[in-house]
């Protein structure tokens, strides 16, 4: 019984359920469970297509008059297929990759098999032609104003939940009859109201598709940012060649700076001269080839290790005001040492007329000028 072949409807339904069960799913999407589902309902999908292919349920050469009404469900399962695929998971760009691009040609044949049978609206249609003149580019929002951006993704917003809105509509009524989830399809329902009901899901999933290949060309842009592969530490060859090239090179460097024997890998060799860093410090005659530095014994850098990273200083707050009062830094004066003035020599009689005609002129001055004689600004 096991090895007798399935109906393409028990394995659409069983498709069905994968999925509708991963909305539902207790497993987190990085667990083995969820991706095990996904797996599953991926592998359901392909078989559903390859039945598909084999009973030639679609023709070229058909309308949708000649599509029975229950092989309507059958038109999603391309659609289905690209959804899920998108929710495998991956390790690397290079595997996501692969996935967008199975994901994208999944949706390609959903379209095309709607415009076929001449399924899709005329907005649908003038998007599917965009998209096939510029797939790797396309977007549903063709400006680059940021306003005109903001109101067509709001608008398409809009319609998104105005089709859904109307295809839950379309399912509560009577007429429909009592859904059944498994296979898509309704139970004891009249056949126009079930046959409008799968046309709207099928509108519904061409407005999505297009979200989904604006969504997949975005995701595309940022894979490609991604830096290249690096090999694996198992890659055993080609890194050891890689090491050992540069060992040679750094032997051949300081061979060629005068070291011969003496080459040493310890990090604390002294800095050498020249250009190249390969020279002496010091020419035969003892002049400094290169700038540098003389720093002291073992005992003097061990006690720098535990340092602080800032400068300390070198002298205390009073030592430093000595050294600015010694070069004429600071100006003494002012304050309560203005009133502080040393007595007038009586024996100086010059000192003491200049000292009496300074506060002479000074009294002439004050009657000349009353105080506030000078402002003048506020006066009426």
């Amino acid at each position: 019984m096991d090895d007798e072949p399935r109906s393409l409807k028990a394995v659409f339904t069983d498709a069905e359920s994968k999925r509708l069960s991963l909305s539902n799913s207790p497993f987190a999407p990085n667990s083995s469970q969820y991706a095990d589902t996904v797996s599953s309902a991926v592998k359901l999908y392909r078989d559903c297509l390859t039945l598909i292919s084999a009973l030639s349920i679609f023709s070229p050469n058909e309308s949708l008059e000649d599509l029975s009404t229950s092989d309507l469900p059958f038109l999603l399962i391309n659609f289905h297929l690209a959804e899920i695929t998108q929710k495998l998971p991956s390790s690397s760009p290079q595997e996501r990759k692969r996935i967008l691009s199975a994901a994208r040609d999944a949706y390609e044949r959903y379209l095309h098999l709607l415009d076929s049978y001449d399924l899709l609206s005329p907005i649908h249609k003038k998007s599917l032609e965009q998209y096939t003149d510029a797939p790797t580019t396309f977007s549903t929002v063709a400006t680059s104003d940021p306003e005109a951006r903001r109101n067509a993704k709001i608008a398409n917003f809009k319609t998104e939940k105005e089709l859904r809105t109307k295809l839950e509509y379309l399912r509560r009524r009577p007429e429909y009859g009592t859904e059944d989830d498994r296979s898509g399809g309704a139970i004891g329902g009249d056949e126009d109201a079930v046959r409008e009901v799968h046309l709207a899901h099928l509108n519904y999933s061409t407005h999505m598709s297009f979200q989904a290949l604006e969504g997949l060309n975005r995701e595309w842009e940022i894979l490609a940012l991604a830096p290249p592969p690096q090999p694996s530490p198992g890659g055993g060859p080609n890194l050891l060649e890689g090491e050992e090239q540069d060992d040679a090179r750094r032997r051949q460097r300081y061979t060629a700076g005068g070291l011969g024997d003496n080459y040493s890998d310890r990090l604390d060799q002294p800095m050498r001269g020249g250009l190249n860093g390969s020279g002496p410090l010091l020419s035969r005659e003892g002049k400094p080839l290169q700038p540098f530095t003389l720093l002291g014994n073992r005992q003097e850098l061990a006690r720098g290790v535990f340092r602080p990273g800032h400068n300390l200083p070198t002298m205390t707050i009073d030592e430093y005001l000595d050294e600015e009062r010694a070069r004429g830094g600071i100006i003494e004066g002012g304050g309560e040492a203005s009133w502080h003035r040393p007595e007038p020599d009586e024996d100086d009689i010059e000192k003491a007329d200049a000292e009496t005609m300074k506060a002479r002129e000074w009294d002439e001055f004050v009657e000349a000028n009353p105080k506030g004689s000078g402002n003048t600004l506020n006066r009426g």
